[in-house]
């Protein structure tokens, strides 16, 4: 259980006025075994994530074993088994840290493309034509300093 710890009765430095800061604490015993049980949970987290990736990575392996090793039986049945094992293993992943802050990032940006303004056809075909404009322009900015450098040289050795 979580006891109560008092401030040690020091007065802040006056230019902070201790905004942003942590009161000075006279017991820190009460916040250890706190932090011992979220360490505790943290390594059973783990662990338990650890196992559920094995797992996982189980059912991928069996999905391309099983796709060699049944190399004569139909290939309908094949590809039915081997997505049947890859979704069974994305369930299974699903479940861990890692799968779930990745739901959730696919989540987010849904939303985020749903935010998007897309170019209209009109606008797209403008932007196309500057850029091909540019493109050429640079193409013959280029060629004309290649054909210099080259009558430079020409001149120069003969």
């Amino acid at each position: 259980s979580l006891k109560e710890c008092s401030s040690i009765g020091r007065a802040p430095v006056s230019k902070t006025g201790g905004w942003g800061f942590e009161t000075l604490l006279a017991c820190h015993e009460c916040f250890v075994s706190r932090e011992v049980s979220i360490m505790a949970k943290d390594s059973t987290s783990k662990t338990i994530d650890s196992i559920k990736w094995i797992i996982s990575l189980s059912f991928f392996t069996l999905a391309v074993v099983g796709n060699s090793y049944f190399v004569e039986t139909a290939f309908l049945y094949r590809v039915l088994g081997v997505v049947f094992l890859f979704i069974l293993g994305l369930v299974v992943l699903a479940f861990t840290n890692f799968g779930s802050n990745a739901i959730k990032l696919m989540r987010e940006s849904r939303t985020e493309i749903r935010k998007v303004v897309w170019p209209t056809r009109v606008e797209t075909s403008q932007t196309f034509m500057v850029v091909l404009a540019s493109i050429v322009v640079l193409i013959l900015v280029l060629w004309g300093i290649d054909s210099l450098l080259r009558f430079l040289t020409q001149l120069v050795l003969g």
